[in-house]
């Protein structure tokens, strides 16, 4: 993609684009992977995106485990770090990267608790009702692992899934601080961590009889 606002990085931000995102109150980010299962699915890319809407897209490579500035960033306490399904993508980063997430916004557990008149939580309907966008799902299932020969269509899928996720965190904070639900989505929230610690430790079930 040749778009201003629109940049590949290979295995970590530049320093430049670093000091960037490190002025942000918060960043929307998603990752791609090539299955669902952190312990055996490597991860291929993170994407990135700021509220003046520039977008990095970073490859990883194939047993990397470390992204310096990336881990800055993901780690610094003044900016949130908004995912949509923050579970699975926290868990990733923390895998692969040694990454430990915060603060976190979950646009996935925000719609649940403010959107209780759907049972339609996924990002393409969590955009299309809010924003007004048809989001493009076809790259969705793709090869992510071949980083040098990335078609259009997957980059830009990459960048769409960022590329409205912090005009629909302020969305679902308003319905949630109207419908007096925000307190509780900010314990949800803190309590990931520890989730994806447990995800990662393969316990299931834990809270249950």
């Amino acid at each position: 993609m040749t778009l201003p606002d629109f940049q590949v990085c290979d295995g970590d931000l530049t320093d430049a684009t670093l000091s960037e995102y490190l002025k942000a109150p918060a960043i929307a980010v998603d990752t791609e992977t090539m299955g669902l299962l952190p312990h055996r699915d490597r991860l291929c890319l993170v994407q990135l995106c700021n509220p003046e809407g520039q977008v990095t897209v970073i490859h990883i490579s194939r047993g990397q485990t470390a992204a310096p500035n990336l881990q800055i960033l993901m780690e610094a306490t003044h900016s949130v770090k908004v995912f949509h399904f923050a579970r699975f993508d926290v868990a990733t980063l923390r895998h692969n990267l040694g990454i430990v997430v915060q603060p976190i916004f979950c646009t996935k557990i925000a719609s649940k608790l403010a959107r209780t008149y759907t049972n339609r939580h996924g990002l393409k309907d969590v955009v299309s009702e809010l924003e007004k966008v048809e989001l493009d799902k076809s790259s969705q299932s793709s090869d992510w692992g071949n980083a040098s020969n990335l078609s259009e269509a997957q980059l830009s899928y990459a960048a769409n899934d960022v590329r409205y996720l912090l005009s629909v965190q302020q969305k679902l904070t308003t319905m949630l601080q109207r419908e007096e639900r925000w307190q509780l989505a900010q314990e949800c929230f803190q309590i990931l961590p520890t989730i994806v610690a447990l995800d990662l430790l393969q316990f299931k079930d834990l809270f249950e009889h």
